[in-house]
């Protein structure tokens, strides 16, 4: 029985509020509801569901919010991965609104939990979206002229090149937008703190037990190699880290990897890189990322891989992707290095199903999983207690499979994601 792997040595681990281990499952017990996996949606969904009454078990392989939950860049987004004017081809107004819509409740949902468990996770608000290529500016002047218009949403702030210039410190992009409303947080700090208002609940929070087959029958049954959880649910809430469990959810949910570095404390040269202190992300489909902590580092997520390595220099493979949009921060010490791996859909909408009675699957958050995964956790909670309206708005959305089945998925997202990345530069 292998140890629980630590939390990746990141500026998230290293400032961590209420880390503290929980004891590994010692032998078979029996629950309402056994939550595979201890990020953000597993946490939501146990804080819900034992505030509802339901006696809850999690199961975690390491640590609690030990994978992208804890290393992610912070950010917490507005509606979906995808624009509303892409959500209206695809599927029309109405479905596209009530996806807005529920995008927006999973970002109120955020602030709830941040408000009603005093959790200490550093929340700022304000998100500014960077526009990388010239011709982009009309689409996204129309899309934002759409949210205003159709979808009644306030707090955007169109910024041209000169002003978005002096928002965030550099003259790479040809504009941006503010979303006032949008922001950015200590991302491992909200996970522990959902953690630890889901243990005030009565929820059991096991750490160090992995998850290794699921026995499906009238009530499921998870092994692990410290016993069982027989329960009359069973959620699957790994994300990218599901490998094994179910054919269904791997064939969807595709893990890749993104990395992080957190520069020393940049003293007065924060206050001239982002003054308002708003996260900023970009146009690219391989999206550079990047925000201010309190204490004034920059914390820049930037470049992906997409086999099972990490780059042997993470701090040296972000730090140029950095260097490209602020090369005057070249003498600027880099402290930590991090990356971690984090699953996406080849829609960029999160698969979220009833697999089979008694079993739930979410995941695939695609980078917006801060606000998408915790409100995911509310959402599974609300259909295992028989309510699916707001469940079913996800679980019925249509879902693309990675081409290539389970061997030769990866080769073909390595051929899907290096063309997109082309296109970045293009």
């Amino acid at each position: 029985m292998g140890l629980p792997l630590p939390h990746a040595p990141s500026l998230y681990a290293a400032t961590a509020v209420g880390d503290h281990p929980r004891a590994p499952l010692a032998g078979d017990v029996r629950a309402d509801v056994c939550i595979v996996g201890g990020g953000y949606t597993g946490l939501s969904a146990a804080l819900h569901l034992a505030e509802a009454g339901r006696k809850v078990v999690v199961l975690e392989a390491n640590r609690l919010g030990w994978g992208a939950s804890g290393r992610n860049g912070g950010q917490l987004h507005s509606g979906q991965r995808q624009d509303v004017s892409t959500l209206e081809a695809w599927f029309g107004r109405a479905r596209a609104r009530a996806l807005f819509d529920l995008g927006e409740e999973a970002k109120r949902t955020v602030k709830d939990l941040i408000a009603r468990h005093a959790i200490d996770c550093e929340w700022q608000d304000g998100l500014i979206h960077a526009i990388h290529k010239r011709r982009y500016l009309d689409v996204v002047r129309r899309e934002v002229e759409t949210l205003e218009r159709d979808y009644g949403y306030a707090g955007i702030t169109l910024l041209d090149r000169t002003a978005a210039a002096a928002a965030i410190g550099t003259d790479v992009y040809h504009g941006a937008w503010r979303d006032a409303s949008a922001g950015h947080l200590h991302p491992l700090n909200l996970a522990l703190g959902i953690a630890a208002a889901a243990e005030r609940a009565g929820a059991v929070l096991h750490e160090g037990t992995r998850a290794t087959r699921l026995v499906d029958g009238p009530v499921p049954k998870v092994v692990t190699p410290q016993g069982t959880v027989t329960a009359d649910a069973v959620v699957l809430a790994g994300n990218g880290y599901l490998e094994g469990l179910d054919r269904e959810t791997e064939a969807h949910v595709m893990p890749i990897h993104n990395y992080i570095l957190a520069t020393e404390p940049l003293g007065a040269r924060a206050d001239r890189l982002i003054p308002g202190r708003e996260a900023v992300s970009d146009s690219r489909f391989v999206v550079h990322y990047w925000r201010l902590t309190r204490v004034g580092r920059l914390v820049f997520g930037g470049g992906e891989t997409y086999s099972r390595q990490f780059p042997a220099d993470i701090k040296g493979f972000v730090r140029r992707h950095m260097l490209a949009i602020y090369p005057g921060l070249a003498d600027a010490r880099i402290d930590y290095g991090w990356g971690g791996t984090l699953a996406v859909t080849r829609s960029r909408l999160p698969f979220m199903r009833r697999l089979r009675p008694g079993l739930y699957t979410s995941g695939g958050y695609s980078g917006q999983g801060v606000g998408l995964a915790t409100f995911a956790g509310k959402l599974l909670a609300e259909a295992i207690a028989g309510d699916t309206g707001r469940f079913d708005v996800f679980a019925g959305l249509p879902a693309r499979l990675f081409p290539g089945g389970r061997h030769l998925r990866y080769p073909s997202l390595v051929l899907a994601m290096s063309w997109y990345a082309l296109r970045d530069r293009l």
